[in-house]
């Protein structure tokens, strides 16, 4: 699909509303569904809230299974081998995790997935159908990570939480199940930022790094002036004003969003770092990032597995009960996976 990038002034000056449905694609029938959902739920625009108030909002996963129970399907989440939550000593308190395992004996290999939400809002809970389809789909113990939020903590404690986690997951990969020698990292949104960060700081400290990291619709860029943004600047569920909430919140001062962990683009070394398996969705104001983010690491000589899947929107990934290309997308990403799991030695 040819994308039609309209300037700003000139969209401003035909009126936004229309200007914008007229360069936005529209979503396909699956996915409308479950934005008309969304909208029948009350929530309020996550920008005009405090964090607290935006925490409580309805989410994509709500629309979700609110759609369900209207069309009399059961809302249930997806079998797996095992679900059990824990907490792990982190840089600064406990950290939550919820573990994952496939049904059957292991050792299994591990998959650390980190949840988005802009670094401010979301849970391991709203994201529980991401972390169930990935350990079905790729046969992997997928450990869930939560991470202490903006702003009450703000950048880069995030970021120190979710290495954290990683360094657990290494060590103790054993002790639920895994296999140590195999483990990779996923995330979604600001999540897949995270996920980005861990492959790079490994990289750079000399940690076991991962074999594979899935970064789905990842964070890559604070400038928010790429096409996407111009494209996508009212989407839903995410939108550039949405965004700018994010980041306001999440740094200490101007000047963080420069930084390369927030704005991956920035990183001047991207050599040697873990194979990339990145999903981007159509209609996202960070699909833009996520696709010129792949073609940096392809530049440094990292392969790259990239997508960008057609009429869906951000926060797709997850909804695999109700949107066919979420389990289109799911199996692009465990492709990757496997192949990277099945290369690595086993003893």
């Amino acid at each position: 699909m040819e994308r039609v990038i309209v300037p700003l002034l000139l969209v401003a000056s035909m009126g936004m509303v229309k200007a914008w449905q007229s360069i936005q694609p529209p979503a396909d029938l699956q996915m409308q569904a479950v934005l008309n959902e969304l909208a029948t739920l009350g929530g309020k625009p996550i920008e005009s809230l405090t964090p607290v108030e935006a925490r409580r909002q309805p989410t994509p996963a709500d629309a979700v299974a609110s759609l369900l129970k209207k069309r009399g399907k059961p809302a249930a989440p997806l079998a797996v081998g095992t679900v059990g939550d824990r907490t792990i000593a982190g840089p600064s308190g406990a950290i939550a995790l919820r573990i994952y395992t496939p049904a059957g004996p292991g050792p299994w290999p591990v998959l650390l997935y980190i949840h988005g939400g802009g670094w401010v809002i979301a849970s391991i809970d709203t994201y529980d159908a991401s972390a169930r389809a990935l350990t079905n789909a790729v046969q992997a113990v997928v450990v869930s990570t939560h991470y202490r939020q903006a702003p009450e903590h703000k950048f880069p404690a995030a970021h120190e939480d979710t290495f954290a986690a990683y360094r657990w997951t290494l060590e103790n990969a054993a002790s639920i199940g895994g296999d140590p020698r195999r483990v990779a990292v996923a995330g979604e949104s600001a999540g897949g930022n995270l996920a980005a960060g861990i492959a790079i700081r490994a990289r750079d400290e000399q940690v076991q790094t991962p074999l594979h990291q899935l970064l789905i619709y990842p964070v890559a860029d604070a400038a928010m002036a790429t096409p996407s943004y111009g494209e996508h600047a009212m989407a839903k569920p995410l939108n550039k004003a949405m965004m700018a909430w994010f980041f306001r919140h999440v740094v200490r001062r101007p000047a963080d969003v420069d930084d390369a962990r927030i704005s991956l683009m920035k990183t001047t070394n991207l050599a040697g770092l873990a194979p990339a398996t990145i999903i981007n969705a159509e209609i996202d104001p960070l699909r833009s990032e996520g696709e010129m983010f792949a073609e940096q690491l392809r530049t440094a000589g990292v392969p790259v597995r990239q997508r960008t899947f057609a009429g869906v929107t951000h926060e797709f990934f997850g909804m695999g009960a109700i949107v066919d290309t979420a389990n289109s997308a799911v199996a692009f990403a465990a492709e990757g996976l496997k192949k990277a799991f099945g290369a690595a030695p086993t003893q």
